[in-house]
């Protein structure tokens, strides 16, 4: 905010409050209503009752790389947590964020296109959280985001869910290999580092995602933007958590793929022109439709595609066996074609 806009708002903010306190007989303002204090101390003890109730259940993990957040995810010792908490990770250490003897995890099973894994622990595990259904979230639902901010254990901060149905995208780093996140929770809750893989929590206790990123804003230098975190809705939590505890790997990623892979194309002016083709998955989707090595995705179901990124966007969005038209460059001529999407390969 700009100094000269603080200038004029804080008085008049003064002035609104100097005259709300004022009465014709010059009285002082009058005590919060009996209602008032009533409704916040009921707040105030359900977020109580919540925390003491959820938090037994989220772990504190730490690697000989990094440090993140876990949810006990069944009463066998099964423990969910984000991918890239765990990439590259030779040891696991867990430990309960209300405080305890920190246990050996292994890892049971990773799948990075969701930025979910699964590590078991070895001794007696705590209780398991218990997982909301997701797709009943409103906009507006206050929600309890608890983990481990940069190494604060036990940490909880208090949001509402600002949107439902997000498409986001994490870019590869040195950590993680990036992922897009389809219907991800958009909370004001504060999330930080230490944050991902622990639970977003509603006021009855259920957990309703996994927190797993915050944005960005680049006039802030790249730092967090304030009040905007983004979760896994906890259905893909339970289902590809469900099938690595099961399975041992995900067996079906309910995912659509074209069968290609891909790299972003730079045009003349510098900018990302498309997702040029470096790889056809013979017999695949896109081998079917017609598309060959060389050719330049610039749009898919109507969606422009600047970039790798946008591509797994629109196909985050869609669902396998869906059709959709492909537009795609070639030698210089642009010309569509209709592929039948496939599914993402789990693992």
């Amino acid at each position: 905010m700009r100094p000269t806009t603080r200038n004029r708002i804080v008085p008049a903010l003064a002035i609104v409050l100097l005259c709300a306190a004022c009465t014709s007989g010059g009285s002082t303002s009058p005590a919060p209503s009996t209602a008032t204090a009533t409704g916040g101390a009921a707040i105030e003890g359900t977020f109580q009752q919540v925390v003491r109730q959820v938090l037994p259940a989220v772990v504190r993990i730490a690697t000989d790389r990094a440090l993140g957040s876990g949810v006990v995810f069944d009463d066998r010792g099964d423990i969910v947590t984000n991918a890239h908490v765990l990439a590259g990770a030779e040891t696991v250490q867990v430990s309960p964020a209300t405080g305890g003897s920190p246990l050996t995890g292994r890892l049971l099973g990773v799948y990075p296109p969701d930025d979910l894994a699964v590590i078991q622990v070895r001794g007696a595990a705590p209780p398991p959280a218990r997982f909301a259904d997701s797709s009943k979230l409103a906009v507006g639902q206050i929600v309890l985001a608890m983990g481990n901010p940069l190494g604060l254990t036990g940490s909880v901060t208090e949001g509402i869910v600002s949107a439902v149905g997000r498409t986001v995208s994490e870019p590869a780093s040195p950590s993680s290999p990036g992922t897009t996140i389809a219907d991800a929770v958009q909370t004001s809750a504060a999330i930080n580092p230490g944050n991902s893989g622990g639970a977003l929590v509603d006021t009855s206790g259920q957990v309703v995602g996994i927190p797993t990123m915050a944005a960005t804003d680049p006039e802030l230098g790249g730092g967090a933007a304030p009040g905007i975190g983004f979760a896994i809705p906890s259905n893909t939590v339970t289902d590809i958590a469900g099938q690595i505890v099961r399975d041992g790997k995900v067996t079906d990623s309910r995912r659509a793929a074209l069968g290609i892979a891909v790299e972003t194309v730079v045009g003349p002016d510098g900018r990302p022109a498309g997702a040029g083709v470096v790889r056809v998955d013979p017999g695949g989707p896109a081998d079917k439709a017609g598309i060959k090595a060389g050719d330049v995705i610039t749009a898919v179901g109507g969606t422009p595609v600047a970039d790798t990124g946008s591509l797994a966007a629109v196909l985050a969005k869609s669902k396998p066996g869906d059709t959709v038209p492909v537009q795609i460059t070639r030698a210089g001529k642009t010309s569509t074609v209709r592929a039948t999407l496939g599914q993402l390969a789990g693992g």
